[in-house]
This record gives structure tokens, sequence and C-alpha cells, in this order.
């Protein structure tokens, strides 16, 4: 497809504080596994068991190629303007400038659509983390103790939040993403024992196909369950040795392949253990006043909280290296970033307490963070990258048709996803007030409605998601 040439942006990539493959490995799988696995059993209810098994594990190679496609472009493009790391950003003006006359005059414009929803997309998990830790603490005090309003434990949260949220470097955190990745796991095999509980034959539920009708809810599912665009190009930016990230057997395939089998494994026991009365969040179909379940709870709720500063990340550094300090000469920065931390937490706590149920806007988010960031720009990007004339687009343009089929899912994926949206808002902030008081709609509910804000669903009926793939 073109000369390699024999520059090496490996070689000449500066990371002050790198990470190792085994920090890279925990930050991946820490970044993908959430709260939005919760919602994976629902997903099978739709599908079927075979079918949901395939879909997923399809979704999910679909999401990744596009991950890989996207930091092979990056690197290609770092390769060719003798630099040691391109941004992403950086990678859209260069690519796009070798494309065709039309790709030349929006480059500029990609660039601030790629830094403006990532933090957006970044932003928004925050506050779903924020909410979420939140809303399991209130229900574990409130089962225990006595009923309070969700706005005060948001806020004592985020409070919380401040002092691990002050941690700059990725390598720093990766003991955080060791620990949460140990208790989110733990809190998960908790779990399980309500899900090899009481299991009816097999032969009850959907082997083979699900709901037909409901299955392209499936990939609503599916789609913000698996991947973190921002986090995952961070990582890799921050590795001791980046050439393990790819290949066959690399850090990102290997985290993938155990979340993959995290997924399968949960989605088929949860489909299994309930069948038609499978919740939007697992968590509904469990117990709330057993002492297994509060401590299955806690710990995830715990996971998510040492999450919150690796989610946050992405912001910070767009907004301090992209922006503010792009070239490096900002008086105080190490002041001015420790402030614009801090009122990162307050605004993420603020947009939390005046608007705890966000699902409609995150699901808007959500479509537009994977559909562009994963799929279509790197396709555009690798498309313009191969354009001139010396390069090529393999035997049969095979790599052509593959990125031109990419961006059309990506399209259907934004159409879609914004039309639902925009009517979910309609419904959902036009409609009655609802309110964050009382057991009944914070302590249960609100951990759902959490739980699934995460995949970009709101924990709706099964019947009305907040998103739709079709």
């Amino acid at each position: 497809m073109g000369d390699k040439g024999g520059f090496d942006p490996y070689e000449n990539r500066n990371v002050a504080h790198p990470i190792s493959d085994i920090g890279a490995f925990f930050s991946l799988l820490k970044c993908v596994v959430g709260t939005g696995v919760m919602a994976i059993p629902l997903s099978f209810n739709y599908a079927g068991i075979v079918t949901g098994i395939i879909l997923l594990v399809s979704v999910c190679f679909m999401l990744i190629h596009g991950m890989q496609m996207l930091i092979i472009c990056m690197i290609e493009c770092s390769r060719r303007m003798q630099i040691g790391y391109a941004t992403y950003p950086v990678a859209m003006v260069y690519s796009f400038d070798q494309g065709p006359r039309f790709f030349k005059y929006i480059s500029k414009a990609g660039t601030y659509i790629v830094d403006g929803v990532l933090a957006l997309s970044q932003f928004g998990v925050c506050v779903v983390y924020n909410v979420f830790v939140a809303s399991t603490l209130k229900q574990l005090i409130d089962v225990n103790w006595g009923v309070a309003d969700l706005r005060i434990y948001i806020a004592v949260i985020a409070l919380c939040l401040i002092p691990p949220f002050q941690i700059r470097k990725l390598k720093y955190l990766v003991p955080f993403n060791i620990l949460a990745s140990i208790l989110i796991y733990t809190g998960f095999t908790l779990m399980m024992y309500y899900l090899f509980v009481g299991l009816p034959p097999i032969t009850e539920r959907n082997i083979f196909f699900g709901r037909i009708d409901k299955v392209p809810l499936f990939f609503g599912i599916a789609l913000f369950s698996i991947t973190s665009v921002g986090v995952m190009l961070a990582i890799e930016a921050e590795m001791a040795k980046p050439r393990h990230y790819l290949g066959w057997f690399g850090v990102l395939d290997r985290a993938i392949l155990l979340v993959i089998i995290s997924y399968v494994t949960f989605g088929f026991m949860g489909y299994w253990r309930y069948g038609d009365d499978t919740a939007g969040s697992i968590a509904l179909n469990i117990p709330t006043d057993e002492v297994l379940s509060q401590v299955a709870k806690g710990f995830i709720a715990s996971a998510i909280f040492l999450t919150y500063p690796l989610a946050g990340f992405v912001i910070i550094d767009i907004i301090m290296n992209h922006f503010w300090n792009k070239n490096g000469d900002l008086p105080n920065a190490a002041l001015k970033e420790s402030i614009l931390r801090v009122c990162t937490v307050f605004l993420i706590c603020i947009t939390a307490i005046i608007a705890p149920n966000l699902g409609p806007l995150l699901s808007l988010v959500g479509a537009l963070t994977i559909s562009l960031l994963n799929l279509v720009f790197p396709a555009l990007i690798e498309i313009c990258l191969y354009y001139p004339p010396e390069y090529n687009y393999g035997k049969l343009k095979w790599v052509l048709v593959k990125d031109i089929f990419y961006v059309i899912i990506g399209i259907l994926i934004l159409v879609q996803g914004t039309v639902f949206s925009i009517k979910d808002m309609i419904s959902e902030w036009g409609g009655d007030d609802t309110t964050t008081e009382g057991p009944e709609t914070t302590a249960e509910a609100t951990t759902a409605n959490m739980s699934a804000l995460t995949t970009a669903l709101t924990a709706a009926p099964p019947d009305a998601p907040g998103f739709r793939f079709l």
C-alpha cells in the first residue's frame, strides 16, 4: 500500500512517565468494563443466546478493528510527518490534506469536532460515574439506616473525587486501575451467585433467536458497552513499548478477549436465569436487602469511583495540551491545571445535581462518539491517507471497500441515534417532572438508571430504551 520509508515513529516517541504492558492491560480492562456489562443480559433477551453471542463478538471485532485502523493510520501519519507521535486531530488534518479536494477544505474543522466530541463524551461518562456511585451509596444507606436526597450524595462523592482527580499521569493511575479491575470482577463474581441459583431448564429460553423485532436494540447496548476511544488512544500514547499495543497477541487484543469472555458469560447466565423478566440493568433483578448483593454493589461502585480519574484524563489532556498549553509555555501551568481539575469536578457535580437523569443527552453523545470517532473518521482518514497516486488500496481495492462499509455503518448509527435521542429528550424532559426523593425512585430505579446510562440506555422498561440502532 506504499513505501513505509526509514523513519520509525516509535523510536522517536518521548514519554516522560511511560506505563508498562501490564499497566496498559489493566487500564484498558477498566476503561471498557464498567456498569454497561449489567445491561448485556437484556441484549441476549433481545437476540437469543446463539445469535447474541455471534453478534456480540462481531460488534466487538468491528469496533476494535476500527480502533486498530485509527492507531495504524496515526502511526503512518507520524512516519510521513517525521514526528514521534501524531494525535488524533493532527492525523486527521494531515490525512485529509492528502485526500480529495473536498477533504482539504474541512480538515481544520474536523480537528475541533474530534476534540469536542471526545471531551463531551468523557464528560458525560464522568457525570454518569458520579451519579452511579452516589446512587449506589444512597441505596445501601437507605436500606440500612435512612433515606436522604440523592443530590447530597452526589455532592459528597464529588468532594471525595477531587484528590484522586489531581493525579496527572496515567502511570500513577495504574494502581487505581488494577484495584478497580479486581473490585469490579469480584463484584460481578458475587452477582453471579444469584445467576446460578434457581436456573430454569435452558429449553425455556430462546436458544437461537430472540425477539426478531428487538434485535436492532441489541446493537444499542453492545456498541456502547465495548469501546472508549479517548482512553484507548491515551493508553497507547503513554506506553513504554507501544509496539506491543497492536497485533494478534497485542495488549489491546488480550484485554478485549477477556472483555468478550466476561460479557458473553454474564449476558448468557443473566438471560438464562431471568429470561423475559431481565431488567434494563441486571442489578434490578438482584435482591437489595441481602448482604451479599450489597457487598457486590459496593465493590462495583468502588471500582467506578476509582475509574473516575481515568475517564476524566482525556478531558484535561484535550483542554491543556490541545488548547490552553498547546505550545508548553503557559506560566504556572501546574497550578492552573490543578485549578482546572477542581473546576471540572465541580462542573460535573453541578451537571449531575441539576439533571441526574441524563439518559437522552448521553444517548446523543454516545451515538456521536461511536459513529464518528470509532467508525467514520478512522475510515475517512485511511481513505485519504492512501489516496495519493504513490499509494494504493490493496488488491481489488479491498481497503477502500472496507472503509466505505465502515462509513455507511457509522452514518447509519449517527442518523438513527440522533433521531431517537432527540425524541427521547422531548419525551423525557418535556413531560411530567420527576424527583429524586423517596426510596422507591432512588434506591432501585436510580441505580438501574445509572447502570444503563453508561451504555447510553436509560433504565426504562425493555420496550422503551434510550437508544435504538435501527
